[in-house]
C-alpha cells in the first residue's frame, strides 16, 4: 500500500461525498483531514505586504534597532 496525499478544492458538501462514494467504489481507504487552509484575509495582507515591498514601500532596519525592541 502506497500513501498520497492530493486536495480537492470542492465547491459544496455534494461534491465531498462524491468523491467520498469514488473512493469508496475503488476500494480505495481514505482519510479526511480537518486542516484548514490559512484565512484568505491573511493570505492578502502577505501578499499585499509583497507587493508593497517590491514598489519600495520597505523600511530597513539595523540589527541594533531590531534588538531595541526586544529590551
Amino acid at each position: 500500500m502506497q500513501a498520497i496525499n492530493f486536495t480537492a478544492y470542492t465547491e459544496d458538501a455534494s461534491q465531498i461525498e462524491a468523491v467520498k462514494a469514488f473512493m469508496k467504489a475503488l476500494k480505495i481507504k481514505f482519510e479526511m483531514s480537518k486542516d484548514k487552509p490559512y484565512n484568505p484575509e491573511f493570505v492578502e495582507k502577505i501578499l499585499q505586504g509583497d507587493k508593497d515591498y517590491e514598489a519600495g514601500k520597505g523600511k530597513k532596519v539595523t540589527m541594533e534597532e531590531l534588538n531595541s525592541l526586544w529590551k
